[in-house]
């Protein structure tokens, strides 16, 4: 129990458990919705916001939330104009912030600052950092214990759902926002280019397991917090293994065993 003697690693565990927990509860939606890549863009985005953060000497993780529903709204605004080609508006978003990244990113004068960003740095995360990502997992949290059925409708059959009385078109864009800072929270943990795999991989974990949406969710979160915990002290006692990275490719294994 060394391990937590570290107040780094307290942090770390603290941050990655609640990144943990929500990631794949948005992500098993994602999937069922057929927009699983929509983290990928979402945390490209993210990228312009750290920079942008960093340009104007705020915290980059509230500079790659604002980024993040600003992209969310955009993608959301654009599946509503081309309904049967709306995996256009992910490539797009995507593509305008990864645009955007880049040019922020060649005025940036900590180089440094915003590459921790790209693949992570749990182990470094800071006070505010924490309590932002614990303000956003109640927040995620919550919303999935009041519209659970909500969300559940919107997953598989959209349809069925204005039929039975829910607000499909609301609670799209309110699952849309949820995504959006859920991704700017994980960016400083998982990194940027990561994050979409901790919210697909357990939740595709998860799919191959359970048939019930319910259990989905369950098994998901669990395969998540145990990717996390494992690539966490794996990272502290494997010197250059960045925790990023064991967690992610502990998904991948995981899958890959139940797979076959």
């Amino acid at each position: 129990m060394g391990i937590l003697d570290n107040l780094f690693m307290q942090r770390a565990f603290a941050a990655g458990i609640m990144i943990a927990v929500i990631t794949p509860l948005i992500g098993t939606v994602s999937v069922t919705k057929r927009l699983s890549m929509i983290g990928e863009a979402l945390s490209h985005t993210s990228l312009a916001g750290v920079a942008a953060g960093l340009l104007l000497n705020i915290n980059p993780v509230l500079g790659a939330a604002v980024f993040c529903v600003f992209a969310a709204l955009c993608i959301d605004a654009v599946r509503k104009k081309i309904p049967r080609y709306s995996e256009l508006s992910i490539a797009i978003i995507m593509s305008a912030g990864l645009g955007t990244a880049a040019l922020l990113s060649g005025y940036v004068q900590t180089p440094r600052s915003f590459n921790s960003f790209l693949f992570g740095s749990i182990l470094l995360i800071s006070r505010d950092e924490m309590i932002i990502t614990a303000v956003i997992s109640v927040i995620v949290i919550l919303s999935f214990i009041f519209f659970y059925k909500e969300f559940f409708y919107i997953a598989f059959d959209e349809r069925a759902a204005r039929l039975s009385g829910v607000k499909a078109g609301l609670m799209n864009l309110f699952f849309t926002l949820l995504t959006a800072i859920t991704v700017s929270a994980a960016a400083r943990i998982a990194g940027a280019l990561l994050v979409s795999s901790l919210m697909v991989i357990p939740a595709a974990c998860g799919l191959l397991l359970q048939k019930s949406y319910k259990k989905t969710l369950i098994f998901s979160v669990l395969f998540a917090v145990g990717f996390t915990v494992t690539g966490l002290v794996m990272s502290f006692y494997i010197k250059g293994l960045k925790a990023s990275a064991a967690i992610v490719l502990l998904g991948i294994i995981c899958f890959v065993i139940i797979l076959l």
